[in-house]
């Protein structure tokens, strides 16, 4: 098959013919039809994490077609349109018995602990577990943002966050993930404020539901910009770049007894971010990590799209090929310095 490779990190990966993946007992095989790029390729890219095995392929937002089963996974699933959470859930550990597969003891994740999806074929690990069958009225290219950024902004905005009709909730950050949260926190009755440096990106996120937006390289203190239209802080606050300063701007920006809900990856050098504790403890704040999306989320968050409540479809601004994707993820390293707003998709 052909697959998106490279050897080293931060090296530029090339398209090269590698071996179809085989599925491993309890796996499965997926043709991928469509897969997103993804900050978090790029932090894989970059070696920030400490899973990712060179050589290596990247991806790990997708949709496609099951094309082969492993031993112990039913044969009805060969041939049916999935998507799969970009956490797969071993399925017998204490957390995913209780329903927390995304933070699961065992996990695996494409892309990252082996080859992922910037390939026509990938593996999927604990099928029956992971695989979620597509209804007809999601199409290829939405579905594949649902592993990853759409179903991390449906758990970090409605669960971990719980966001709720007539609060004020700020993104910051209007990438695919940010962008995401501002349209399901909408959806739900919220008023959003998003906070970026890209003029599309925060037009996009006005488009997606955003009440007021703020342009954080035109003002001194991001923070007390957002604190001065919520008319005193918001109640949820999220971070969806993952950057020192988002992050503590984040929590600076909330109201008293607000939540902070941290999204956005930082790399390691950058992990150990000075949130001021003083004010977590004197204001009560909530300070919260959200990883991923279980795949038993998924009817919940499907209902959300077939009802018409969202649309992701919206947020999907650029088709490329595996050919392309190479120069796409490198990109990826400058946000806000310009090109597309919305979410990219590869086909391969």
């Amino acid at each position: 098959m052909k697959a998106l490779l490279y050897d080293e990190f931060g090296q530029l990966p090339a398209l090269r013919d590698v071996p179809d993946p085989a599925p491993a007992p309890g796996g499965a095989v997926v043709e991928v039809a469509a897969t997103g790029l993804c900050r978090s390729d790029w932090h894989a890219w970059q070696g920030h994490d400490s899973g990712v095995r060179l050589p290596h392929v990247g991806g790990h937002e997708l949709a496609g077609t099951v094309a082969a089963v492993g031993a112990g996974v039913r044969e009805s699933w060969v041939g049916r349109r999935v998507t799969v959470p970009f956490v797969c859930g071993c399925g017998a550990c204490a957390e995913c018995v209780t329903g927390n597969q995304q933070v699961c003891e065992r996990q695996t994740q494409p892309g990252f602990t082996h080859w992922g999806s910037f390939a026509q074929y990938v593996a999927v690990d604990h099928a029956e577990n992971n695989l979620v069958p597509l209804p007809g009225f999601v199409d290829t290219a939405t579905a594949a943002s649902l592993g990853c950024r759409f179903g991390t902004a449906f758990r970090a905005t409605l669960r971990q966050g719980r966001a709720a009709a007539g609060e004020f909730v700020a993104v910051w950050g209007c990438g695919g993930a940010g962008l995401s949260a501002v349209m399901i926190a909408a959806s739900c009755g919220a008023r959003v404020v998003a906070v970026d440096v890209s003029p599309p990106a925060l037009e996009l996120a006005r488009e997606s539901g955003a009440e007021a937006v703020v342009d954080a390289s035109a003002v001194d203190d991001p923070a007390a910009a957002v604190a001065e239209l919520t008319g005193g802080g918001a109640h949820l606050s999220l971070d969806c770049l993952g950057r020192p300063e988002t992050c503590t701007a984040s929590v600076r920006s909330l109201r008293r007894r607000g939540r902070h809900v941290q999204v956005g990856l930082l790399p390691p050098e950058q992990a150990a971010v000075g949130i001021p504790m003083d004010r977590v403890v004197a204001w009560e704040l909530e300070v919260l990590g959200s990883h991923g999306v279980q795949a038993h989320e998924y009817p919940a968050l499907l209902g959300l799209l077939e009802s018409g409540a969202v649309r992701p479809d919206r947020l999907l601004r650029r088709r490329i090929g595996l050919s392309d994707a190479a120069e796409a993820l490198a990109g990826m390293g400058s946000p806000g310095s310009g090109g597309t707003a919305g979410v990219t998709v590869i086909v391969p």
